[in-house]
């Protein structure tokens, strides 16, 4: 064991002075001028030399590759240019997208308040799997977050914009083919149709609607039959659908007023005119001139009363008016 402790500190002793000897070995530069100055000399030790030479030949290759790194991403800009600009006009072309959609799906549903208006005037029930078909719906992504990429909510946009574009598919077949079902009906209800009030009876606004009021006259709660339009004195007033004038006369309240047999259990009455343009006993045809709006009888300001009354029961007038 005293043997080998020896070794180990003789070892440790040679290497120390190999490291030392190799410390003290010098380079020398010298510097000669081309005239007769005097030489210049550096001495630096090889260890030196070796440290330095490394630095170099390692910040060399550093700056190689820092040089090589700038020319790739500089040659990349451009194309990163491109890309944003891609970027903004797909995001242009989704808002516009999700626009026509939001629209289409606007039309629809106005297309189908107007089928529950003519189902309601030719007295067909609606299937109720249609109803469950427009029941759908959901939120548009009409305004995307110019600050939020694409990426972020891709998935989920393209998701919702799929499931819009379904439903707009599913609910215009629906559609159609309930207008078509209405078609081959409506066919065969020319007469009936002809003879349902679809229009209104004079220009102007309605100032008082259908069903319990205040009375302008007592400021007691009553009943109001029909609706009360607004207009100029003189306004005329057209036939809302084919019939035969039953009733020209006076009524009490309602002043001047007219009776319109439209058959199928419709009739429709006019008050407060101020002047008859035909005679009891004449078919009429929608759109025809029959009177022109006044202030006869109870009332506080010219205007047309309205009423609608099928198989003897007053009935809400705005439910028959289309246009």
């Amino acid at each position: 064991m005293v043997v080998n402790f020896a070794i180990t500190i003789h070892l440790f002793h040679y290497l120390h002075l190999e490291v030392n000897d190799l410390a003290k070995r010098q380079i020398t530069f010298l510097i000669v001028p081309e005239d007769t100055s005097k030489v210049k000399q550096f001495k630096f030790s090889r260890a030196f030399v070796s440290f330095a030479t490394c630095f170099i030949v390692l910040s060399l290759i550093a700056i190689s590759l820092i040089v090589h790194e700038y020319c790739k991403l500089k040659k990349a800009l451009p194309s990163v240019g491109a890309l944003e600009r891609e970027v903004t006009n797909q995001r242009a072309q989704i808002q516009a997208f999700a626009k026509k959609i939001s629209t289409l799906r606007s039309d629809m549903i106005a297309m189908q308040e107007f089928e529950k208006k003519i189902r309601v005037i030719a007295n067909i029930e609606r299937p109720t799997d249609q109803d469950a078909v427009f029941g759908m719906g959901g939120s548009m992504p009409e305004d995307l977050d110019s600050s939020v990429s694409l990426t972020d909510n891709h998935d989920g946009l393209l998701r919702e914009m799929h499931a819009q574009v379904e439903y707009l598919s599913e609910a215009s077949a629906v559609q159609k083919q309930a207008f078509d079902q209405l078609h081959k009906y409506l066919q065969g209800q020319k007469s009936l149709l002809a003879s349902t009030p679809a229009i209104r009876p004079t220009t102007g606004w309605v100032s008082s609607g259908f069903g319990y009021r205040i009375s302008p006259f007592t400021g007691l709660k009553e009943f109001h039959q029909g609706i009360d339009i607004a207009t100029r004195e003189g306004t005329p007033v057209i036939a809302p659908a084919d019939g035969v004038i039953t009733f020209v006369g006076v009524k009490g309240a309602l002043g001047k007023t007219m009776v319109i047999d439209h058959g199928y259990g419709m009739v429709t009455r006019y008050g407060h005119l101020k002047k008859y343009l035909v005679k009891a006993g004449t078919r009429v045809k929608r759109g025809d001139k029959i009177a022109l709006v006044g202030n006869t009888g109870r009332s506080t300001a010219p205007h047309l009363h309205y009423e609608v009354h099928l198989n003897g029961i007053p009935t809400n007038p705005a439910k028959y008016i289309l246009n």
